[in-house]
């Protein structure tokens, strides 16, 4: 999902997908979240990438996209796979098993722009401006907000914090490595390949968890529907589409968005509460992002 010569990409990638991803993106915290009261968590995941690599496979069949022409784009695309797929997801709903709630999750994954800013003028030769880190800094300055209003209803608990801290190092580490190393594949081949390396990474980690079998039933059913059409298929291909399209600033600058976006679905089908002082945060967060973002 690439747009050719054109460092802006399309119209449509500049203006609707942004909104698509952030609000397929920002569901999935508390859709895995449910989803964790019917089944262990690489069970869910493992389910999850093999519908997924399936649903690629037969689009593969028929449509026969050109496959990568070098081994290292295999690779890429399989790291890639790797870092999102095992290392994020995977740690990300081992954190929400642990007892991290979903808004918190969230807004410790608001944190991944600022990583990558600090990161991409070295790692890509990206050139970050003077406008960029205002945004970004106003943007920190929300998130943080809001960490700590949601630290006063209690803190998380310490391993399960740990997990998503090492999650958002392998969310950071695979926009900085699609950014640099990622090319103009076809996205049925791209998904088919990363997805295939995800499944394989999350793997061993499936046969060694001690858990009970998924719990089947039809809310259960809605939550794979979500976490492998629009999650899996839609918002990740978009988020690797914006990656290659854009600055990886601009576009990791979107995550500040999610935060907001998770922690009022979470308080609609969760229940979590969302304190008066992380709403200003939030505010602060959006004006942020509207600095970076701008054309």
């Amino acid at each position: 999902m690439t747009t050719g010569g054109d460092p802006t990409g399309p119209r449509w990638l500049s203006n609707v997908a942004p909104l698509v991803f952030l609000a397929l993106w920002s569901g999935g915290y508390s859709v895995a979240k449910i989803g964790l009261e019917h089944g262990p968590p690489m069970s869910i995941l493992a389910l999850r990438y093999a519908l997924v690599v399936a649903i690629m496979a037969a689009l593969f069949g028929v449509m026969r996209p050109p496959l990568p022409k070098r081994a290292a784009d295999w690779g890429h695309l399989a790291l890639v796979g790797l870092l999102i797929q095992t290392v994020y997801f995977g740690l990300t709903y081992l954190a929400l098993e642990a007892g991290v709630t979903a808004g918190m999750t969230a807004l410790l994954m608001s944190l991944q722009p600022i990583l990558v800013a600090l990161i991409a003028p070295r790692w890509s030769g990206e050139s970050v401006g003077r406008r960029v880190w205002i945004g970004l800094i106003l943007a920190l300055a929300g998130a943080v907000l809001v960490i700590v209003a949601r630290l006063e209803i209690g803190a998380p608990p310490v391993a399960g914090f740990a997990l998503a801290v090492l999650g958002l190092a392998g969310i950071t580490a695979a926009t900085l490595w699609e950014k640099r190393f990622g090319l103009s594949h076809h996205p049925v081949t791209a998904n088919l390949i990363g997805y295939g390396a995800g499944f394989i990474g999350i793997l061993p980690f499936w046969l060694m968890q001690d858990a009970g079998p998924i719990n089947w039933s039809w809310e259960f059913a809605a939550v794979m529907v979500y976490l492998v059409i629009g999650n899996s298929v839609i918002a990740v291909g978009l988020l690797l589409a914006m990656i290659r399209a854009g600055q990886v600033a601009r576009v990791s600058a979107l995550m500040f968005l999610v935060p907001p976006l998770a922690g009022l679905i979470a308080w609609t089908l969760l229940g979590e509460s969302m304190p008066a002082l992380a709403w200003a945060g939030l505010a602060l967060a959006g004006g942020g992002v509207w600095l970076v973002t701008r054309p």
